[in-house]
């Protein structure tokens, strides 16, 4: 996509405007033309620097320059916030969980929560993800339009990730909607509300679980100790919600995402439909073309770094655009583009220390939720035109609001075997 085919004069300060949301990778190629580093402002008034390059995001993710204490982060934030006359207060996804800490506490935290995120312990769960999926799939109706957002991508990762911890049912519908507040999606104050629900309530289910702890996860947080090392109450909560938002969230954009991609490229659909096996690369692919999270987490200069012939002075917010290194030109050949062979290389999860540490857990998901979906319903077709489809309107994470579709729009009777399926 070159800059001209938006239609429409490009600037630096197209970054988080109803342009940017209505087409955000067409706009980041745009405005990667005019530098390699932009200045731009947060729809809750903060301004920032974005970078919006490959190999700029790894130097920003890694560089020691680069930085994100809670302390010092949370300082920077707040006077910015209130020199532009936005909201001075920060929701809880800024406080005390090891997103926002430099070693050695986020190495100390990490070490603990990683524990309960191993490979083997991921691996123990495809079982039940499997039945999750199968189950939502199977209740769904297939010859009216359903969401598959709704009804789908959101509820399967939520049911996981609240399985995992051990939230009860009661409180997991209001946990979506707080999340989506949390992330961007409404106006800034109704998202620190949402923060401070969120942190009551997990107030709560942690006192619970300290007064009859159970095998879930949450009750091991709360008696989490290394080498006689323990997380703090602060850090319990935190951690928590952290987990909750970051650990569906991603997953609920990767499984929408793809599948609407795939709604759209049906030479890739059918090569899946016939070689179910070829799905892992799929969701890498994926993966690095629909960024499910569209900018890597929030961060500040410590001191100056200048990325090409721009220097960004100590005491900026400093945000990578992991959208846009993931479809830069400059690393990917054809990077619009699905391209299964492609091979590894994407920002999707970050890089370097900060790594998003439930990545195979979002990868096993997305492609449980890929295979099942693809295995029940090949010729699953779009229920309204693409044009009509709206974007989630936070800058954060990328994905749809809704995605209507038809799951089987043919009657079951004229269908041909999967192994054959030729897509409308």
């Amino acid at each position: 996509m070159l800059p001209g085919e938006l239609g429409v004069a490009v600037s630096a300060g197209t970054l988080f405007s109803k342009q940017y949301f209505r087409d955000p990778a067409a706009t980041l190629h745009a405005v990667r033309e005019l530098g390699r580093v932009h200045q731009a402002v947060l729809p809750n008034k903060l301004p920032v620097w974005v970078v919006t390059s490959h190999d700029d995001a790894r130097v920003a993710l890694t560089d020691d320059r680069v930085r994100k204490s809670s302390a010092e982060l949370s300082a920077i934030m707040l006077r910015k916030l209130e020199q532009a006359g936005g909201q001075a207060e920060l929701s809880a996804f800024f406080s005390g969980n090891m997103l926002v800490m430099d070693p050695p506490d986020h190495t100390r935290l990490r070490k603990l929560l990683a524990r309960d995120f191993t490979a083997k312990r991921m691996a123990a769960l495809r079982p039940r993800i499997e039945q999750i999926a199968a189950e939502l799939l199977d209740a769904l109706p297939t010859a009216e339009p359903v969401d598959l957002i709704a009804a789908f991508a959101f509820r399967l990762p939520m049911i996981v990730i609240c399985d995992l911890l051990g939230v009860p049912e009661e409180f997991r519908e209001p946990m979506r909607d707080w999340s989506q507040a949390m992330m961007g999606e409404v106006a800034p104050d109704e998202g620190i509300v949402a923060s401070r629900r969120m942190t009551a309530c997990f107030s709560e289910l942690i006192r619970r679980k300290r007064a009859e702890p159970g095998d879930d996860l949450l009750s091991a947080l709360t008696r989490a100790s290394d080498d006689g090392d323990q997380l703090t109450e602060a850090e319990v909560l935190s951690t928590a919600i952290l987990l909750v938002v970051a650990g569906h969230e991603t997953t609920v954009n990767l499984i929408g995402s793809s599948a609407e991609v795939l709604l759209r490229d049906h030479e890739t659909r059918e090569r899946l439909v016939a070689d179910p096996d070829l799905i892992p690369k799929a969701v890498e692919e994926l993966l690095r073309l629909t960024s499910p999270l569209s900018i890597g987490t929030t961060r500040y200069t410590a001191a100056p770094i200048a990325f090409g012939d721009v220097e960004v002075p100590a005491g900026e917010i400093l945000l990578v655009s992991l959208a846009g290194a993931n479809r830069d030109p400059e690393r990917f050949e054809q990077p619009d583009d699905v391209d299964l062979e492609r091979g590894a290389g994407h920002l999707a999860f970050g890089h370097g220390i900060h790594y998003c540490i439930g990545a195979p857990l979002a990868r096993m998901e997305g492609e449980i939720a890929l295979r099942e979906l693809l295995r029940r319903f090949p010729r699953y077709a779009g229920a309204v035109p693409a044009e009509e489809l709206r974007r989630r309107r936070s800058y954060m994470v990328s994905g749809f609001r809704e995605l209507p579709v038809i799951l089987s729009p043919e009657p079951p009777g004229n269908r041909d075997a999967t192994s054959s399926v030729h897509l409308p």
